[in-house]
């Protein structure tokens, strides 16, 4: 296995939800793909939300996975190739990633947020506005702004790092 690979499988932060918040899926792979995930289709045009069900720690159909899955590749893997970064700090950005994900996750429980979307991606823009509507009204609590704070850290890092932006 290549670096590339051993990045993208223990990262998983596009199938996660984190990078990602959904993935658009090509007609022709759709009788294939239904059988191993579950699909929304509309008039023949199918997409499913992140987080993928098929990823548990590493994606469990990598080798079937998705078109766009297979063509996406995150700006962490194109520093990677250009050798701009090297292996160990490759995977030392997405151990940081991950633990800023689980800081923000678990804030989000502390304050008991309801939230619509299962997807990550989707609950930190549903998160934002509710707290930027919030911020307008001057009536964030100082755990709020704490976990604003953090949420525009990982906005950064994700955008510094990986070319993908969650807001």
């Amino acid at each position: 296995m290549n670096d590339i690979t051993n990045v993208c499988l223990s990262c998983g932060s596009c199938c996660d939800g984190t990078l990602i918040g959904f993935v658009q899926l090509e007609r022709e792979e759709l009788p294939v793909l239904t059988e191993l995930m579950d699909i929304e289709n509309a008039d023949g045009e199918g997409f499913f939300l992140q987080p993928c069900n098929n990823y548990c720690n590493g994606c469990t159909i990598y080798d079937s996975r998705p078109k766009q899955c297979a063509k996406f590749l995150c700006g962490l893997l194109t520093s990677l190739e250009r050798k701009e970064v090297d292996l160990n700090s490759a995977l030392e950005i997405v151990k940081v990633v991950k633990q800023k994900r689980i800081a923000i996750e678990e804030k989000l429980a502390l304050l008991q947020v309801e939230l619509q979307s299962p997807s990550f991606h989707f609950k930190m823009v549903e998160l934002k506005k509710l707290l930027q509507k919030n911020e307008l009204e001057a009536t964030l609590t100082h755990d709020q702004i704490d976990l604003l704070a953090d949420i525009e850290q990982l906005d950064s890092l994700l955008l510094d790092k990986f070319g993908v932006s969650l807001l």
